[in-house]
């Protein structure tokens, strides 16, 4: 099973392998609160595009073309394709996110882009 869930809320059992997939590490949140087994920077959006975004969900549908085409090459890529490897060997896996809006972010994205 492949869930999202924000890194504010509280971790459980059911959550399984928890990644977080973020590039910056989010505000307020220790370590141990996370309760996270991996964190991928590098599958986070860049700097650049999250910023240009901000969150504003008139711009998601051109944020997901251009984090697509970031996924497509380099570091991104690699990443992505070890998000891939940890998604078929674990049986739950929840990617952790630290943004406001939980319809409009990379998680959802990478959901998507892993179940296909």
């Amino acid at each position: 099973m492949l869930q999202i869930k924000r890194v504010y809320e509280e971790p459980s059992k059911e959550d399984g392998y928890r990644i977080l997939v973020d590039r910056l590490w989010p505000r307020g949140i220790s370590k141990e609160r996370a309760q996270l087994d991996e964190w991928l920077k590098e599958v986070g959006p860049s700097n650049e595009l999250r910023k240009w975004f901000h969150h504003e969900p008139e711009k998601f549908d051109v944020f997901k073309e251009k984090y697509a085409d970031e996924l497509g090459a380099g570091k991104a890529k690699e990443a992505f394709s070890h998000l891939q490897t940890l998604v078929a060997k674990h049986q739950n896996v929840t990617l952790v996110y630290g943004a406001k809006d939980t319809l409009d972010n990379q998680a959802v994205c990478l959901k998507e882009w892993l179940e296909k």
